[in-house]
């Protein structure tokens, strides 16, 4: 009988498929591996099994769960942590001012009872600190860690964090799944391989364990099974001799399981003879909650749509966050040669450059305004442009017809459905929105312009249009294009190159046409590893 067991669970999101018909076990003792692109679903299953209050505010899921053998249907995580359910979160939640030992103990907490107790109630019981200084140690202990449970957490290195997280999980009373999303992403490689064999330990006892990861070495080292999501399915249930090399899964099986078919990447573009250097990244940090922008450097040449993917958090958005000024950012850009100043949104679109954020309603649109003030509105700003003058220039107001005709243009030619210009942008549709988005960044006639996830959220007829738009764009004006996307296939359909980032750098950039598992593993950051070779810099094309 197994552990934990999932029959046909399915997730929608407002009428969008996130999870369809999955399907899976863990048995005691096991680690199962759990991989897939971002996007993939892996991270909503978890918060299914996890009672996440999201799960249930958007209309809960379908399909059953069972725990030993039991129906479980959890509300809460603190349903889920009754039964039995352990889960460290991508993101810390740790209580900087706290010790080791409290945050590990937090509301489980020894206390000695006294006489003021029996007054006033269990608020003003002392803490038995001896003991839970103990008990910290024997959790950090089982991780083959050397911590102090003294050790206030912001004193703390990262990595030390992370088996903090671990150790209050597994210090928990009738722990039976522990569920480990990135554990490693913040551990070198010396405390990966400590946890690694701490899991191993773990499992040992009788512990199921769930370790969803993107160092696919780290799966083909330490699972027992795999199971791998794509698009919201599992394409791959599949077993890890690891008593032997020849029956080992391979960091190349998981790839190709991973990103799936071989697109044909040359079905849908053309090889071109590029001119020169138009921009040039040295050396480039971003200070961008939930992205890691560690040391980027690449060059995009004169007319090129240049593609940047990668897994969620590891930077790609951060980049042209961080250029376009939204947040701090450090290293050197060159404009066609000329170098231009960080840090002032002013700057970078004097300079030429324009942006098209992935965050649409709350940065890239003013959604109660009209369409029409939407695709003006950057233009009028850094250019002066669809203003009249009045009074021999004593004062300016709004050209309301060229905002029209600039309105109706784009309109016509993206396709944008709307009742008129003065329609306000919040009433319009996801893949509408996008569209106004780019409209409003084509009417600033920019150099260079970065496009960020610009088919997120938008149906499939939408997004080919929108890809259309950008691939007419640039062919039509010469435009240089920065296109950053979760969407593979997108990028290899479009782009001249695709630069792919791992762990805060560019992993390599590669010719679209270069085989899906080249991809598959410079995004898991397996390239230099498994033999795919890196020009200086961290480049690799083909």
């Amino acid at each position: 009988m197994p552990l934990l067991k999932l029959e046909g669970v399915s997730k929608d999101f407002y009428g969008t498929t996130v999870l369809e018909d999955v399907n899976f076990s863990l048995n005691r003792g096991e680690i199962l591996g759990l991989v897939g692109e971002n996007g993939a679903g892996k991270t909503t299953l978890m918060h299914i099994l996890f009672g996440m209050p999201v799960i249930a505010s958007t209309g809960g899921y379908r399909g059953r769960i069972f725990l030993n053998d039991q129906l479980v249907s959890f509300k809460s995580p603190f349903d889920a942590l009754d039964a039995g359910f352990g889960m460290v979160h991508q993101e810390f939640s740790l209580i900087p001012g706290f010790t080791a030992a409290e945050n590990i103990l937090l509301d489980r907490e020894p206390v000695k009872k006294n006489p003021v107790v029996e007054v006033f109630g269990p608020r003003l019981a002392t803490l038995k600190r001896d003991t839970m200084n103990e008990r910290a140690g024997r959790a950090i202990a089982k991780l083959g860690v050397s911590i102090d449970p003294h050790t206030l957490v912001e004193e703390m290195p990262v990595g030390h964090k992370q088996f903090t997280e671990i150790a209050r999980e597994i210090d928990r009373d009738g722990v039976k799944v522990l569920v480990l999303d990135e554990p490693t992403a913040v551990l070198t490689e010396s405390e990966a391989e400590i946890l690694l064999k701490a899991l191993k330990n773990l499992a040992a006892g009788g512990i199921g364990i769930i370790f969803i990861s993107h160092r696919l070495h780290e799966i083909t080292q330490a699972a027992d099974r795999v199971v791998v999501l794509r698009d919201g399915r599992i394409i791959k249930d599949v077993s890890n001799d690891k008593s032997g090399a020849s029956k080992r899964l391979t960091v190349m099986d998981l790839a190709s399981w991973m990103v799936g078919r071989d697109v044909d990447a040359a079905a849908g573009r053309e090889d071109r003879d590029l001119a020169g250097e138009a921009f040039r990244v040295e050396k480039l940090w971003v200070d961008m909650p939930g992205e890691t922008v560690r040391d980027v450097s690449f060059s995009v040449r004169q007319g090129e749509i240049f593609g940047i993917g990668g897994l969620a958090g590891q930077g790609k958005l951060g980049i042209p966050n961080g250029i376009m000024a939204l947040f701090a950012a450090g290293g050197n850009i060159f404009l066609e040669g000329k170098e231009i100043s960080l840090g002032n949104p002013k700057t970078v679109l004097d300079a030429g450059m324009a942006f098209v954020s992935e965050d649409r309603r709350g940065v890239g649109l003013l959604l109660d305004e009209s369409l029409d003030w939407n695709i003006a509105f950057g233009a009028m700003q850094t250019k002066g442009a669809y203003l009249k003058p009045f009074f021999g220039g004593l004062f300016r107001l709004r050209d309301e017809k060229a905002m029209k005709r600039l309105a109706e243009e784009y309109i016509a030619k993206l396709e944008i459905k709307c009742t008129s210009s003065k329609q306000a942008a919040k009433e319009l549709s996801g893949g509408n929105q996008q569209k106004l988005c780019l409209s409003k960044a084509f009417a600033l006639n920019p150099r260079l312009l970065f496009v960020s996830e610009p088919t997120r959220g938008i149906d499939v007829g939408a997004k080919k249009l929108v890809l259309e738009t950008l691939r007419s764009y640039n062919r039509e004006q010469g435009t240089t294009i920065v296109m950053i996307s979760s969407e593979l296939e997108e990028l290899r359909f479009i782009c001249d190159r695709v630069a792919i980032v791992a762990e805060g750098r560019i992993a390599g950039i590669l010719n679209p046409a270069a085989p899906t598992a080249e991809f598959g593993l410079l995004m898991s950051g397996e390239a230099v590893s498994s033999g795919v070779s890196l020009e200086a810099g961290g480049t690799h094309e083909q």
